[in-house]
């Protein structure tokens, strides 16, 4: 190999090399003794900052709160239960009231999402819906309840089961609307 070839090969090294000592010696340049006016100007600005910082405020004493015991109203009071509960017994409307009071019927357990309608039959004229809750089979009849919120069956069908349900609407009144189980097409 020549020497021309071998001086070409280490000619990139040699200029990065010398490049790296030319940007040194620039910085090295900047700290030198012809910027001792700008140091004396940075140190008396220095000198002449003073922070101002605003002192924190000393914390409150803490006052306890009196209770007297024998003065107040007890909140849990079985006594003061009983009357708010009754107050809210004399506001409900009578159709909730009597809702209330009658025994449960085991297909109110579910609501009317977890109910389908699987089928229905007429047994001496009268018709029945076949509706499954969970893993057990029921025969329903119009006058039956279904589902959480007070579903009384109104009319059954081929297709379908008609429900008059008594909810709160947004203001907190109870109202009476209609909802309906489907029948529900067998996968097979």
């Amino acid at each position: 190999m020549s020497r021309a070839t071998s001086l070409r090969r280490r000619l990139p090294g040699i200029a990065v090399a010398a490049g790296g000592l030319g940007l040194s010696l620039l910085l090295a340049g900047c700290g030198g003794p012809d910027h001792q006016d700008l140091r004396a100007w940075m140190a008396q600005q220095r000198a002449q900052l003073h922070p101002h910082v605003k002192p924190i405020q000393p914390p409150k004493p803490y006052v306890a709160a009196v209770y007297q015991l024998g003065t107040a109203v007890d909140p849990f009071s079985v006594a003061k239960l009983q009357t708010g509960v009754r107050q809210e017994m004399s506001q409900l409307s009578p159709l909730v009231l009597a809702q209330m009071n009658r025994p449960k019927q085991p297909l109110e357990q579910y609501s009317l999402d977890q109910i389908q309608m699987v089928g229905s039959l007429s047994i001496h004229g009268q018709r029945y819906a076949l509706l499954k809750a969970g893993n057990l089979l029921y025969r329903a009849h119009v006058g039956q309840y279904a589902g959480q919120h007070y579903g009384r069956i109104t009319q059954i069908n081929e297709n379908q089961v008609v429900l008059q349900e008594l909810v709160q609407d947004a203001t907190g009144d109870w109202v009476q609307r209609t909802a309906t189980l489907q029948l529900q097409e067998s996968s097979k």
